[in-house]
């Protein structure tokens, strides 16, 4: 059983952190002393064990950043990006206490900066490619069988499901489903090659015989009065125990939890952009960023608007009134791209594909998004950002707030120039459905790294938009 290895593995994986460390820092001080200083005059300003004698606090001070940064962490599930940042965050912070301790505590001068320098880049580079090693090694092991771990899931339910569709896809995080307890589905019902195997009652005779890593709680609404009870079974086995919610429309995927003097509260969503801090940042970004485009853009819109006035009679800058922030209007800028029409007119629908009211310098400003210009004015005076979901008519907010759920949660923060639906090709004439999916998930995981991520992804895959009309 896998359990009964986990504690060999994890320390064998402390004692591999340990090495490396040790060795990064010999490493570092053989560079930084015999090859950049090949002549060896700097030897002498210290001696080599006033060095190495650092490494007795040093490496238990690692090893102790790793545990507190999550290093160590179950690596089945965790995205490999997600762990080389925490071995670089634990890294940071050692070297920020190193020099401290030594400048300001110890207020020992002559230890060498460069060495330092060294020992920080080698040792995230070192430890990151072991881990990457050790990753891929468990990774075919468990695509080939080996090193699994055996799950029960207690419940059949749409939760139930979706838990046993991501363990077939990703076959190398080495999860096998023994099968499913219900007392409503009938023995033997299948699903994608898991079967209902018995009742809920039988829970604990399974784990009598101690056969398996973990069990999967993935029961229906209407069975919630029975979680305390199969908690309880579980808890009493020593097993491994996990709660899949049934509720996950309702309750996003990393939900904001708060104690109220021991009672836990589960914030239905949380915005990271509801804090002022957050709000002050990303909106100096806009600002910052809006100048910054309106000046190398201004050749560009001002070939394009003597192109939109040469196209025939009508403004050169259109006027839409869009819905955004708190579900407030505001009139959004764009170069004009179709004949001029009457209001009604343009309230009907959509553009579709050879659009007659398309002008031909429009279709062009359409295909290369060169008609959006104009809302670099709409984010420096706040009505839009650089990064956010992308503002609707308000006619289609009316009609989509009924039909497609949590829509209505993209007002909570600023419409977008370009936004994380659009670099993922949700742009245009696309679902409306994937495209409000992809909205709230920038909602609920915004991060100034996520919106430079997403201009930069914009400016790597391009401007042209293939489903513009």
């Amino acid at each position: 059983m896998i359990k009964d290895n986990q504690k060999v593995f994890n320390r064998m994986h402390v004692l591999m952190d340990i090495l490396i460390t040790v060795a990064s820092y010999a490493l570092a001080y053989f560079i930084r002393f015999y090859i950049f200083d090949s002549d060896r005059q700097l030897v002498g300003v210290l001696p080599p064990r006033d060095y190495f004698i650092v490494l007795i606090f040093l490496v238990p001070g690692y090893v102790f950043l790793y545990f507190y940064c999550n290093v160590y962490g179950p690596k089945r599930t965790v995205k490999r990006r997600n762990e080389l940042a925490n071995i670089v965050k634990a890294n940071t912070i050692g070297l920020a206490i190193y020099i401290v301790v030594l400048y300001l505590f110890i207020r020992e001068i002559n230890y060498s900066r460069s060495m330092m320098f060294i020992f920080y880049v080698l040792n995230i580079v070192i430890t990151s490619f072991f881990r990457i090693i050790l990753r891929k090694a468990l990774r075919s092991m468990r695509k080939r069988g080996y090193n699994l771990k055996h799950v029960l899931v207690v419940g059949y339910s749409r939760a139930a499901e979706s838990y046993i569709d991501r363990l077939q896809w990703n076959p190398q995080w080495g999860y096998s489903v023994m099968g499913v307890l219900d007392d409503t589905v009938p023995v033997d019902t299948p699903y994608k090659g898991v079967r209902v195997k018995g009742r809920i009652e039988e829970l604990q005779g399974i784990l009598e015989e101690n056969k398996l890593d973990e069990i999967a709680i993935a029961l229906s609404l209407k069975d919630y009065s029975r979680l305390e009870e199969i908690v309880n079974t579980c808890e009493k086995s020593g097993v491994h125990t996990k709660f899949i919610p049934d509720y996950n429309s309702v309750i996003p995927t990393s939900p904001y939890t708060e104690d109220l003097m021991g009672l836990p509260v589960i914030n239905i969503r949380y915005v990271p952009l509801s804090n002022t801090g957050n709000m002050v940042m990303k909106r100096a970004m806009d600002i910052v960023g809006s100048l910054f485009g309106i000046i190398i853009t201004s050749p560009i819109m001002l070939i394009s608007a003597i192109g939109v006035k040469l196209s025939g009679p009508g403004p050169i800058i259109f006027k839409q009134e869009r819905v955004g922030l708190h579900n407030e209007p505001f009139f959004m800028y764009k170069f004009r791209s179709m004949r001029q029409q009457s209001e009604e007119d343009e309230k009907k629908a959509w553009t579709v594909k050879d659009d007659p009211r398309v002008t031909r310098i429009g279709r062009f400003l359409r295909r290369t998004s060169l008609d959006e210009l104009p809302q670099l004015f709409n984010i420096l005076k706040g009505d839009m950002s650089l990064v956010g979901p992308r503002p609707e008519r308000t006619l289609f907010v009316e009609k989509f707030k009924e039909e497609i759920p949590r829509y209505m949660v993209k007002h909570q923060v600023r419409p977008g120039l370009t936004g994380w639906a659009q670099v993922n090709g949700f742009r245009g004439d696309t679902s409306i459905r994937k495209r409000i999916e992809y909205d709230i998930y920038y909602i609920e995981n915004w991060s100034i790294g996520f919106d430079i991520k997403i201009i930069l992804l914009t400016f790597l895959t391009g401007f042209i938009n293939k489903n513009a009309y």
